[in-house]
Formats: structure tokens, C-alpha cells, sequence
């Protein structure tokens, strides 16, 4: 029953989702929507793991008494139990409104293969049997939680099995005479079975598909400063068509963390439902991002260039540029934009190693954004237009201001844009459990929000 615990979890709450937020003004950042194909492709690998799980386990021994004609009553033993085929047929997985998840399966069979041994008194018989257990059924439910650092956890609230025809059959010594207790012994089979098969589950959701879920990231590192902050915002929410859990969403810097102004938007998202699994990344995601870049002054820049000696003629000229504010990105339907503004201070180095300065100019351009995402993670790329400058103060007389231009649009265009298209190019990472690959993906822009699904490849071990 391990299998079963670790691949639901993997197919399953590797692709996550929404709801209202029960903390005051906490929207989530990051929406994972899990549809019922998703659900039903989660519980079809989750059965097909289970099956190889079950022939590779060994049923627990079980004794009883019986009364044999002329001879008296006896004392019989099975043991060495082993399945030696299972067929596996129909399952299903339903999300549980107000609780969690359903999982049943239907329709199953298995073989098991083991010993047995009758003690008498004065004697002692054994041989082998063969048991066939068809018309299995099993529902679990599970109850979907969180923790207060944000992982989420699961328990079974609870379970049931049953088991529609035992039928044995035994060789060996006598064999043929324990056939005629053959009811007495299939009934004890099934009871043994049907106890086993919640007791098996139960345990493998405690130590198998616990453990599993807090592997969902609740920090991934972005980069040598950045974290993103994937707790859960509240427990995973099952609505009558879905499993909805929420992320905070929220890119912070590693060594210092600082509160965030921005408020994550509520995001409506569209009723889809043909691919398994659904994102919805807020625009503050990004924006935190922003601002941390923006704080650790990764947008800040200098320029010390030979072209600058043409403005000045026998100085040191250095440009050095900032952002007062981080720039937002702006989500609208099927647009990504950024608007940010510069400031440049230009400095003329004196022969005493100080910097005195001579002017002060702005720097204004528009900016295309594209996001795309792979199968895992999601990257960027940006597209500037043509850098507008105006002078904003001067301290000194005229100067080629058209050079001027065109060394800041040469170098924002050609050093400034590419240096931050190589860090969205390496993008960060969705909350995906091990083994889970995205394909067939779709990406759609929202206002104040990216909207991707994609279908599920469960990468089996």
C-alpha cells in the first residue's frame, strides 16, 4: 500500500489551487487548480502503483480451530501468504467538499499462494493452497489539513473494504479433507483480508503519504539572495468538481526579510477543465520579486565609457543610474508591460579621486514583457522600446545630448536588458512534488494574473 501513498500525492497535489482566504487580506499569490481528469489520471496511476506494491507484500498468518469427523478437533495454520496476482480494474478519486478527498476501487481480484498445517495430538498434516478473492472494494477518505508552517498534512478519517467470494482450495496431506471446511476457512480468509486491507492503509497514509505532501516546497531558493514563499495560505479545499489549494506566493530576500506593501489580488479564474491541472500566478508574485530586486539595488548601474569623453572633453565622466521605485509589472488580457523610470547622475572624476557632479537626467521607456513556462518552472523575457532622456538639472554648459542618447539607448538596450533577460531566463520554480512532469502546456494573460494549465506526466521509479 506504499505505492498507493506516494503516487496519489505525487500526481495529485503536485498541480494545486484556490479558495477564499481565511486570514485577514491574505490573497494567495499562486492558485493550483487540480479538474477531475486530473483527479481520475491521479487515481489510475495511484492504482497501477498499488498493484505492483501488493505483489510484493506478504499477508499476515492466521490460525483457527476446527472439528474434524472421528477425529476430534484440531488446530489449522496458514502461513507464507504471498499474492501472486492482482488485477486491479476501476478506481476513482472525488474531492469531498468541507473535507478532502474519496478514493474507491472496485471491481478487483487477487491470488494468494501460501502453506498450511493442521496440529493434532498425535499428528501433523501440511501442504499448500491456492486462494482466489474477487469482487474487492475499498473506499478511504482523506482528510485534507495544514500545518501552521504552512505544509499540508492528510490523515484517514476513514476506511472500508469488502470482499464478495473468497474461494480455497488445498493440497498436499489431506488436503482434500480440509476442502470440506471450506466455508469455515474462506470465511475466515475474507475477515482476515478485509481487516488487513484498512490497517495497511491506514499505516501507509501515516508513513507514507504524510511524509510525501511536506516534501511540497513551502521555500525554494531562486537565486544566491531570493527565496519564494510557497506555504499554504489555508488547507487544500475540495469543492464538488475540484481540489482547490492556495500559496502565498510571495518572493522575499533571504537574509532580510521585509513586509510587503503589495496586496495579492483575487483572482477569477476562468472555468476550464480539459487539461489536469491549472496555475493562476498573481502579479504580486512578480512584483515582489521587484521589489527585492530592486532593494538588494540589483537594478542599479554605472557607466565610465570612452564615448563619454566626447562630451567632456580631457575629464573623467561616470554615469551612474538607479530606480527609485520598483517597477510594477502590469498584467491586462493577453499583455505584459513594465513602465520603469530611471535617474542618471553624472559624475566627473577630479584628479583628487572625488566626484563632482555635473548633471542629473531621466530615463523613461516602454517595456514588453513575455512569460512562458516549461515543466517546471516559469521564465521571462524583455523586450524594451526606445529609451527616452530628458535632462533634468545641469551644472555646466552644453553638451551633445544626441551622443548622450545614443549611449544610453546602446547601453540599456545591449547591457542593461540582456543582464535581467539571463536572470528571468532562469526563472523559478512551481510547487511540484518529486516525479511530476507538466506537458501539453497553455498560457493565458488575465488582468492581474497568468493563467497556465497543462496535463500530468507521473515519472514512475
Amino acid at each position: 500500500m506504499g505505492a498507493l501513498a506516494r503516487a496519489l500525492p505525487s500526481i495529485l497535489l503536485a498541480l494545486l489551487l484556490t479558495s477564499t482566504p481565511e486570514a485577514l487580506g491574505a490573497n494567495p499569490g499562486l492558485v493550483a487548480r487540480i479538474t477531475d481528469k486530473g483527479l481520475q489520471y491521479a487515481a489510475q496511476e495511484g492504482l497501477l502503483a498499488l498493484q505492483s506494491e501488493l505483489l510484493r507484500i506478504t499477508l499476515p498468518d492466521f490460525t483457527g480451530d476446527l472439528r474434524i469427523p472421528h477425529v476430534g478437533r484440531g488446530r489449522y495454520e496458514f502461513h507464507s501468504l504471498n499474492i501472486h496476482s492482482c488485477e486491479l480494474l476501476h478506481s476513482a478519486l472525488r474531492p469531498v467538499p468541507g473535507q478532502g478527498l474519496s478514493l474507491s476501487i472496485s471491481d478487483s481480484s487477487i491470488r494468494v499462494q501460501g502453506r498450511w498445517k493442521v496440529r493434532k495430538s498425535f499428528f501433523k498434516l501440511q501442504g499448500s493452497f491456492d486462494v482466489s478473492v474477487k469482487g474487492i472494494s475499498i473506499s478511504v477518505n482523506l482528510l485534507l489539513g495544514s500545518e501552521s508552517s504552512g505544509r499540508p498534512t492528510v490523515t484517514a478519517s476513514s476506511c472500508s473494504s469488502d470482499i464478495a467470494d473468497v474461494e480455497v482450495d488445498m493440497s498436499g496431506d489431506l488436503g482434500w479433507l480440509l476442502n470440506l471446511f471450506h466455508n469455515q476457512i474462506e470465511s475466515k480468509f475474507q475477515k482476515v483480508l478485509e481487516s488487513r486491507i484498512c490497517e495497511m492503509i491506514q499505516k501507509s497514509v501515516s508513513s507514507d503519504l504524510q511524509p510525501y505532501l511536506q516534501t511540497l516546497p513551502v521555500t525554494t531558493e531562486i537565486d544566491s539572495f531570493a527565496d519564494i514563499d510557497y506555504s499554504l495560505v489555508e488547507a487544500p479545499r475540495a469543492t464538488a468538481q475540484m481540489l482547490e489549494v492556495m500559496f502565498k506566493g510571495e518572493i522575499f530576500h533571504r537574509n532580510h526579510r521585509s513586509p510587503v506593501t503589495l496586496l495579492a489580488a483575487v483572482m477569477s479564474l476562468p472555468e476550464e477543465h480539459n487539461k489536469m491541472v491549472y496555475f493562476a500566478i498573481s502579479d504580486y508574485v512578480f512584483n515582489t520579486a521587484s521589489l527585492v530586486y530592486h532593494e538588494e539595488g540589483y537594478l542599479n548601474f554605472s557607466i565610465t565609457d570612452d564615448m563619454l569623453a566626447r562630451l567632456y572633453p580631457n575629464m573623467n565622466l561616470e554615469l551612474q543610474g538607479s530606480v527609485p521605485s520598483a517597477p510594477l509589472l502590469n498584467f491586462s488580457p493577453g499583455n505584459l508591460s513594465v513602465d520603469p523610470y530611471m535617474e542618471i547622475d553624472a559624475f566627473v572624476l577630479l584628479p583628487s579621486s572625488s566626484k563632482e557632479p555635473v548633471f542629473r537626467l531621466s530615463v523613461a521607456t516602454n517595456v514588453s514583457a513575455t512569460l512562458t513556462f516549461n515543466t517546471s518552472k516559469i521564465t521571462g523575457f524583455l523586450k524594451p522600446g526606445k529609451v527616452k532622456v530628458e535632462l533634468k538639472e545641469s551644472k555646466v554648459g552644453l553638451f551633445n545630448a544626441e551622443l548622450l542618447e545614443a549611449l544610453l539607448n546602446y547601453y540599456i538596450l545591449n547591457t542593461f536588458y540582456p543582464k535581467f533577460n539571463d536572470k528571468l531566463a532562469e526563472g523559478f520554480p512551481l510547487p511540484l512534488l518529486k516525479r511530476v512532469q507538466l506537458y501539453d502546456l497553455g498560457l493565458q494573460i488575465h488582468k492581474d494574473f497568468l493563467f497556465l494549465g497543462a496535463n500530468v506526466q507521473y515519472m514512475r521509479v
